[in-house]
């Protein structure tokens, strides 16, 4: 994972860039706004982490340029500022998360990695048992052998195995494939669940129901 550190403080920025480094991480190092600005605009860190107050443009600016170009970029803003409206400000102008100085570099590892990890770009390939969702291709297999899934099933079996191992409410479906019309009902969810369960019946996988809150994904026969 790339991160970009911006931090004027050169002894900070070499202590966190070593911490951060010895956890895996490729670090580019900077120490003025301008030049993150300019970094940013060809950049393919994972995650940028800012200091707010830089020399050249402060780190709500950087951000707010950030944004402007159309980046999706995920940016950590440390600040010694510890009022709330710094905080708002720095949310508001576009910044996914803050960690107010001093603070454990544990904490700082950890939001890195979350904010990596959030950003991620989903899997290809959607795996459980003997099934395979091929999310580019819209292709449903179990083994070599293709079922046919209409454009509603695949929506709510894709959401079911994004989400396997944890149960999700017929309202969480509904708002997740709404896309696909906003005529679906609780029933029809059922529905499209009962059909799904038909279609994988061998392919090693079962959706659960858990009474009085949803469905859950899990290792069938």
């Amino acid at each position: 994972m790339q991160v970009l550190l911006v931090e004027d403080d050169a002894v900070l920025a070499d202590g966190l860039a070593r911490t951060l480094k010895g956890h895996g991480m490729r670090v580019e190092v900077l120490g003025n706004g301008l030049e993150a600005d300019a970094a940013l605009q060809t950049s393919e860190a994972a995650v940028a982490v800012l200091d707010i107050g830089l020399p050249g443009i402060d780190g709500f600016e950087v951000v707010r340029r950030l944004r402007a170009r159309g980046s999706s970029m995920p940016v950590l803003l440390l600040t010694a500022r510890d009022a709330v409206e710094d905080r708002v400000r720095g949310l508001e102008t576009g910044a996914d998360d803050y960690l107010v100085k001093p603070f454990a570099t544990a904490e700082l590892v950890a939001r890195i990695k979350a904010l990596a990890r959030r950003n991620a770009p989903p899997p290809a390939v959607l795996a459980f048992g003997q099934l395979r969702l091929d999310t580019a291709a819209r292709r449903a297999r179990i083994g070599e052998r293709q079922i046919d899934l209409s454009v509603r099933e695949w929506a709510v079996l894709e959401y079911l195995l994004q989400h396997a191992g944890r149960v999700v409410s017929k309202q969480q479906i509904i708002e997740a494939i709404l896309p696909w019309g906003d005529d679906l009902t609780l029933n029809a969810v059922e529905v499209y669940i009962s059909r799904l369960r038909l279609k994988i019946a061998d392919a090693g996988v079962a959706i659960r129901t858990i009474r009085g809150f949803g469905y859950m994904v899990e290792a069938g026969a």
